[in-house]
């Protein structure tokens, strides 16, 4: 698969999309809000990173303990049940009075919710496009979020001025319950792609299994360490910036939009898989320069030129993805993702707290130094494991299919 006219005339493709495109929306119009509602009630920076980023934490509980269902469970209804919960959710933390503790109960329940969905999302991408289209597919997936956000958070921020944060909740609820709809009348209704019940048990040894191999743990680490102390510095865009934080968002969203542009249709293989630490440098170094404490405008410049390193995460996944059987595709993109927010919402945390003791331009520069010496330290392994391009690779064999088929470690 080459083109983008090819994915959308894929069957199924189309609705799928349409309905990430709703949740993104939702989500960066929500966040946006509750970031501003939190800081209104607080005034703490570290309250309000947590509130936006902060979900993300629980997504390992999910990771450890879930996430076996993520090949297990009936896709269709799973990805419409997912958007649904996340659209009561959200209306639920617009009701006037709710206590800032009932927010972050909320969100912790919701964040437990996305470490199953996403790797039920990602899991049916795979088998829509099979495992030769899923870079392509998820460049398109991941363009599609970067305008989402450039325009959610856009708007999100005039609807915050205009109306309020509570309103513009509600109105991000409506999105969320569109991205069920869609789902739900647009997808087909497809078998589990594994057999066997989902427990605590399996998850574990599956997890046990993927983190077994070196190359797949170091692909793993750069999935989620560099990528969530980053997303750490974005977490205090708000704390930099009070009035002007959607403009950031949005340029940075503008600059991840131009790097899976980049990523997923103009770099030939040859190059693309060559690339995945010089983009994880770009993705850090331009923070570092917040040290100087810039104006709005370089600090939307900036955030942009390193928001194109976020390419990287397009590399890595599809060499991840080349080097799983296929009835673990869900559970591997699960982990990746479970694996990846949480790091993020780690990262926001402890940005908030670095900038609570200092201030968010210090939080920011320290968070990007921490990026630039995590992927530096990694890189020998990757280069060790790095061999062929991944279409050169062959994937372990399937594990047997069936109620009684168990997770054997390689």
């Amino acid at each position: 698969m080459r083109s983008y006219s090819e994915l959308f005339r894929t069957p199924e493709f189309t609705p799928l999309f349409l309905s990430s495109c709703l949740r993104t929306a939702a989500s960066t119009v929500s966040g946006l809000a509750l970031g501003t509602l939190v800081y209104r009630a607080t005034g703490s920076p570290l309250l309000t990173a947590l509130s936006m980023f902060g979900p993300s934490l629980v997504q390992m509980i999910g990771a450890v303990t879930l996430l076996s269902a993520a090949d297990r469970l009936p896709p269709r209804a799973t990805v419409a049940g997912t958007a649904f919960v996340f659209g009561l959710g959200t209306a639920a933390m617009a009701i006037p009075g709710l206590p800032v503790w009932s927010v972050f109960a909320l969100l912790l329940f919701l964040g437990l919710v996305q470490s199953l969905g996403g790797g039920v999302l990602w899991g049916l991408l795979t088998e829509i496009l099979a495992k030769e289209g899923y870079l392509l597919g998820r460049s398109v997936f991941n363009m599609m979020s970067g305008i989402a956000q450039i325009t959610g958070y856009a708007t999100g921020g005039v609807l915050v001025a205009l109306l309020s944060p509570r309103v513009t909740l509600l109105l991000a609820a409506g999105l969320y319950l569109g991205a069920a709809l869609t789902a739900r009348s647009g997808l087909t209704p497809r078998a589990p792609r594994a057999l066997g019940r989902p427990s605590v048990a399996r998850t574990w040894r599956t997890n046990a299994r993927l983190l077994a191999s070196p190359e797949r743990r170091t692909l793993y680490l750069l999935l989620w360490v560099p990528n969530g102390l980053v997303v750490g510095c974005e977490s205090l865009y708000v704390s930099y910036a009070p009035s002007r934080a959607g403009a950031l968002f949005a340029f940075a969203a503008l600059g991840m939009f131009a790097g899976d542009v980049t990523t997923g249709r103009l770099l030939p293989p040859r190059v693309r898989a060559r690339l995945g630490i010089p983009f994880l440098l770009l993705l850090a170094t331009p923070y570092l320069f917040f040290v100087l404490r810039p104006p709005l405008a370089v600090a939307a410049a900036l955030v942009a030129l390193a928001s194109v390193g976020f390419g990287a995460s397009l590399i890595q996944q599809e060499r991840l993805v080349a080097i799983v059987p296929d009835e673990l595709s869900g559970h591997v993109l699960g982990l990746h993702t479970a694996g990846m927010l949480t790091m993020q919402g780690t990262g926001a945390a402890l940005a908030g707290v670095i900038a609570q003791l200092s201030s968010p331009a210090t939080a920011m520069t320290a968070m990007a130094g921490a990026s630039v010496a995590v992927t530096l330290a990694l890189t020998p392994a990757l280069l060790r494991h790095r061999g062929t391009t991944p279409t050169g690779q062959h994937p372990e064999p399937s594990a047997p299919q069936g109620p009684q088929a168990e997770v054997n470690s390689p």
